[in-house]
Parts: C-alpha cells; sequence; structure tokens
C-alpha cells in the first residue's frame, strides 16, 4: 500500500490532474463573468434611475427624449418631427442627462 502510494498510484498524483481546470475555470471567472456581472449592475441602476426628459438611445440606434416612463416600458420622443415611440425598457442602451449634455 505504501509503495503504491509513492508511486502516484492514487493520492497527490490524481490531484495535479485536477489543479489545472480548477485553476482555469478561475481564472476565466475572474476575467469574463465579473466584468460582466459589473456592467449588468451598472446597466439596471441606469434603467432604474431613468427619468423624464433624459435623451436615450436605444439598441437600435434611435435617439429621443424620454416623455413617460412606465413600470416596463418608455414612451420616447424622436426627431424631427416629434413622432411618440414606446420601447421596453430594457431596449434602452446608454442615457445622456441634461446635466451631462
Amino acid at each position: 500500500m505504501l509503495a503504491m502510494w509513492l508511486e502516484g498510484g492514487f493520492g497527490l498524483g490524481n490531484l495535479g490532474g485536477l489543479a489545472l481546470p480548477i485553476l482555469f475555470f478561475g481564472v476565466m471567472y475572474f476575467l469574463m463573468i465579473v466584468p460582466n456581472q459589473k456592467k449588468q449592475k451598472k446597466w439596471q441602476e441606469m434603467l432604474g434611475q431613468l427619468k423624464s426628459g433624459d435623451t436615450v438611445t436605444t439598441n437600435g440606434g434611435i435617439r429621443g427624449k424620454v416623455l413617460t416612463v412606465k413600470d416596463d416600458a418608455v414612451i420616447v420622443r424622436v426627431q424631427p418631427d416629434g413622432v411618440k415611440l414606446e420601447f421596453v425598457k430594457s431596449a434602452i442602451a446608454a442615457v445622456t442627462t441634461d446635466e451631462a449634455a
């Protein structure tokens, strides 16, 4: 039994084979998943602070001024004709407030 342990039949030899995949998963988690979670949280906060008068850009590239904010939708007025469009909040990509402009 002692000879099998010393030869790597079982024991630390099997842990060496697991160390590389675990290390790889750990590195990928901190390089890809954590930054994406931070970005998602920041975007959710932006949508939560959305208010009338904000200038927004949608995922489709449409820019306009927010008229009203509902639970899950936003009514936006786009120029030059002042057409009112309704978007779901998740379609808003960026907000530029009047203070930042």
